[in-house]
């Protein structure tokens, strides 16, 4: 097992590509959590592979026998009046050999005035976007290691500003089932616009993630781990609101320390009854945590917590989480049994 890790940590090297976060690219939505189940862990989990269907948008390795017929819809209530969600669906034949996954991800602004350069108002307008994916999971033969692909057509609508663009997502698996451990690595927002806002041609939000997993032996539970955006260091913006000023009026910028710029990479999750009709999740995103925290003051920030729960061919799911002490978001879940 420790060869094939060290396999991932060598393609993770190779991987010598840097990458925009928010605010420096295009089609930010991309990159957000796929489902309620993700979101209780910390956001950005990529080390599923069970019937979770959602799971696949964000890691196409994932695709699997046990998505075959599940059908899942999911919507969150996120900042302000932006509302977004996910669906997702996987079909399996040749038995059980071939499953493919097909999704969507869509965000809505909401509403916004509009005014001219004179402070007259141009009435209202809304913004949009929109990616549909498909994708595709293979097993190596002979390994334990699975890789899939995910190809996405992006259309974005921002008041008269339209854009389309495309993006390929790309994952890798391994699995060793005597101990329940899994290990995986994606590449997510490969592409490009076809047509851009107003001709200027912008990057995608492109992203490399590790994580692992495994079920401990004695104890209903998973832990995973989460490492985010490897493509980018260091990952931190000083904060200006943390500028300190000394006797003389001398102002010193927030420093961030190397320990710090690491844990902004980490993402931790446990799932309690994995397997159960009735789970209680956990997680804490400490970039999310570090970059929303109000300074002398504790309000949680990046922690998230969520419950699954199934009853006869339906997977109910909801997680309740913390971004600061302003704001909240809630997501809700629903996954069908179409067999």
């Amino acid at each position: 097992m420790i060869k094939r890790i060290s396999t991932f940590i060598l393609m993770l090297s190779a991987c010598s590509v840097f990458a925009q976060l928010g605010g420096e690219s295009t089609y930010q939505f991309l990159n957000l959590v796929s489902s309620p189940r993700q979101a209780a862990l910390g956001g950005k989990i990529i080390t599923n592979f069970d019937h979770d269907v959602t799971e696949a948008l964000y890691n196409p390795a994932s695709i699997n026998y046990k998505m075959h017929n599940q059908l899942a819809i999911n919507y969150s209530s996120y900042l302000g009046d932006i509302s977004y969600g996910t669906a997702a669906y996987a079909y399996t034949w040749d038995r059980h050999v071939q499953t493919f996954h097909i999704g969507v991800t869509y965000i809505n602004y909401g509403s916004f005035d509009g005014y001219d350069l004179d402070g007259n108002s141009t009435g209202t307008f809304s913004g949009n976007e929109t990616a549909i994916s498909a994708g595709y999971n293979y097993k190596i033969p002979f390994s334990d290691i699975y890789v899939g692909a995910n190809l996405k057509v992006i259309t974005s609508a921002l008041e008269q500003y339209n854009s389309v663009g495309g993006a390929l997502d790309f994952g890798v698996m391994y699995i060793n089932e005597k101990l329940d451990f899994h290990a995986a690595l994606t590449v997510r927002n490969l592409g490009t616009q076809f047509s851009t806002y107003a001709g200027q041609n912008e990057p995608l939000p492109l992203e490399v993630n590790f994580g692992m997993s495994q079920t401990l032996e004695n104890v209903p539970l998973r832990w995973h781990l989460t490492l985010e955006n490897l493509q980018k260091w260091p990952i931190s913006v000083a904060n200006p609101a943390r500028v300190t000023t000394d006797l003389d009026g001398n102002q010193t910028e927030e420093k961030v320390s190397f320990l710090n710029e690491g844990l902004r990479h980490l993402i931790l999750g446990a799932e309690l009854f994995p397997e159960g009709g009735f789970n209680i999740r956990l997680g804490y995103n400490f970039r999310r945590a570090e970059e929303l925290r109000i300074v002398d003051q504790r309000n949680f920030s990046g922690l998230s917590v969520g419950v699954g729960i199934k009853l006869n061919k339906m997977r109910f799911s909801y997680t309740h989480a913390r971004y600061s002490g302003a704001s909240n978001t809630s997501f809700f879940g629903l996954q069908i049994d179409l067999q």
